[in-house]
């Protein structure tokens, strides 16, 4: 494989920090520094300046970045074009998804992936959807699968199927008999909301201003980072939230919520990012075809 301490240079360089890479990479903190060290004893010149618990790349750092970059990906395509004339498929696969997909969606799809390519090593990131992006664009992970649609001209955007995002009430509100609700009628409600960055909350954002109004107009009362929390909330009569229906299925089946479609309906798609220029290795290539085939039948057999 391509020179271990120049790809351990080049996370060091893109996140200017140790601590970091060392996370990224798997490694502990002191094995990264041996590594640089070895790195910078065979150039016989510093890489990095380090002051004040800060770094920051040397003249000659930046050099070595610009070519270990280059290297890195020379290596990775001849990997790659060999790997194409052997049928192998295999190598590490960084993948990021936001919370609701990453917590209902992703697991199956990375179950049947891994039974297709055992030898392909998956790591998966969970955050919201505005994390994913931000960590596609850093080039942090390969691929990127997130609510909502992407505006970012600098990735690549694939709809992969749509979700709808119904009204979830405990059983028995008033809202749960209706056929369907409209958005002034949930006004009158407490409302529970994902975080500010999150895919849903700019969805149900968007679906409140082309009715006129605006999420400030909602009577919010609570903020919860996950659909769980929400979920566990609404359960307890605290209030009645919008959520996707991709992470009801328990809760319906046994009662304990109930669900209702906005008039009009609400839907969004949930859509594959990468990098537009990246490289792409054969892994990923498999993972995209594998992932959109995954959406056709979803698509199909909702």
């Amino acid at each position: 494989m391509a020179d271990r301490r120049l790809q351990v240079f080049s996370t060091v360089a893109r996140l200017l920090s140790f601590t970091k890479a060392a996370e990224a990479l798997h490694m502990t903190q002191p094995a990264v520094t041996f590594q640089i060290r070895q790195l910078e004893d065979y150039f016989n010149t510093r890489l990095f300046d380090r002051t004040h618990n800060r770094i920051s790349l040397t003249t000659a750092g930046h050099l070595v970045k610009d070519y270990s970059g280059q290297i890195i990906s020379l290596y990775s395509e001849m990997d790659n074009e060999v790997r194409k004339l052997t049928g192998d498929v295999l190598g590490p696969l960084v993948l990021g998804a936001s919370t609701t997909i990453g917590e209902y969606v992703i697991p199956s799809i990375l179950g049947e992936y891994q039974v297709k390519f055992p030898d392909v090593t998956v790591r998966l990131h969970v955050a919201n959807t505005e994390g994913v992006l931000h960590m596609v664009e850093n080039n942090e992970i390969d691929i990127g699968i997130v609510e909502g649609p992407v505006n970012n001209k600098n990735l690549v955007s694939r709809v992969c199927w749509d979700d709808e995002l119904v009204i979830v009430t405990p059983p028995g509100h008033e809202l749960a008999s209706a056929g369907s609700v409209a958005v002034d009628q949930i006004l009158e409600y407490p409302f529970i909301s994902r975080e500010e960055g999150s895919g849903t909350r700019e969805v149900i954002s968007e679906h409140l201003n082309a009715a006129g109004r605006e999420i400030a107009d909602l009577n919010l009362t609570m903020e919860f980072g996950s659909p769980e929390s929400i979920k566990s909330a609404v359960t307890t009569g605290l209030g009645i939230s919008i959520l996707s229906i991709a992470t009801l299925d328990k809760e319906l089946k046994l009662g304990l919520l109930s669900k209702v479609s906005l008039d009009p309906p609400l839907k969004r798609p949930f859509s594959i990012v990468f990098q537009r220029q990246k490289f792409r290795l054969r892994a990923m290539d498999e993972f995209l075809q594998f992932t959109e085939a995954h959406c056709g039948e979803k698509q199909t057999h909702p």
